[in-house]
């Protein structure tokens, strides 16, 4: 497939789950893809998977220091990129009360400040007419209990990408916001939780989602993808892929 060809992109976070769906999406098109990680386990298996077709880096989207080196390694690897998805994220599980200053700081500098300074940074190696998408989560405009910081840093992300689309007009850089529900992937989205939290998470995902199932990490790909190069005339949005949980869809009666 050539659909992605003579393209350039950067996946922060896409050594597993949604990114790394997004990363194969794009070098089975065609295109030439450095993808970023900070699990070794997760780089390693990224690159037994993507074999010699992307530049796989370690990466801490959380440091200052790390973003300043990504972004020479972008411009020495790739030059001027096309496309720049930014789908690193953490989450935890902690009703108010539980929240730590260390818990808090953590998520904002890894969902937020990390992802807003990584733009910064790869800002000037994105070619005129690009793009970028930012993952978030349907979390960034509901009240799910456990997930108030979270939240939170999500809701900031979706302001940065609309000031961002603003901002970027003149260089017609569209820049918009995935937000996805409930998703298979290794983790369902929330690394720390135990076993049994995992599982009782993806019943009440099925059971809340009007579709009544989980999403595919290949379906949120698509979209992503989708935004990324052939919605070509839409900026600041946010493209929900979640089963219709946003939506307050009920069924007929019975």
């Amino acid at each position: 497939m050539t659909r992605y060809a003579n393209s350039k992109a950067v996946v922060i976070g896409g050594t597993h789950g949604m990114g790394l769906a997004v990363a194969e999406a794009l070098v089975e098109g065609g295109a030439e893809v450095l993808v970023t990680g900070h699990d070794e386990r997760n780089i390693d298996a990224a690159r037994a998977r993507l074999f010699s077709r992307a530049h796989v880096l370690r990466s801490e989207i959380g440091d200052m220091a790390a973003i300043v080196t990504l972004g020479a390694e972008v411009g020495q690897k790739l030059g001027q990129i096309d496309f720049l998805h930014v789908n690193a994220g953490i989450a935890y599980l902690e009703p108010v009360p539980q929240v730590t200053e260390d818990s808090y700081d953590r998520i904002f500098n890894i969902n937020t400040k990390g992802a807003f300074f990584t733009v910064q940074r790869l800002l000037p190696l994105i070619r005129d007419g690009g793009a970028i998408v930012f993952t978030s989560s349907v979390a960034d405009e509901s009240g799910t209990g456990g997930m108030s910081v979270y939240s939170g840093s999500k809701a900031a992300l979706r302001a940065f990408a609309k000031v961002l689309a603003a901002e970027l007009l003149p260089r017609r850089i569209r820049v918009n916001v995935v937000s996805p529900g409930f998703i298979d992937t290794p983790t369902m989205g929330v690394a720390s939780a135990s076993a049994e939290e995992r599982a009782a998470f993806i019943r009440i995902g099925d059971d809340v989602t009007p579709m009544k199932r989980h999403g595919t990490i290949e379906e949120v790909a698509r979209a992503v993808l989708f935004l990324a190069f052939d919605a070509t005339f839409t900026t600041g949005a946010r493209l929900t892929v979640d089963g219709g949980l946003g939506q307050d869809l009920s069924p007929l009666p019975a």
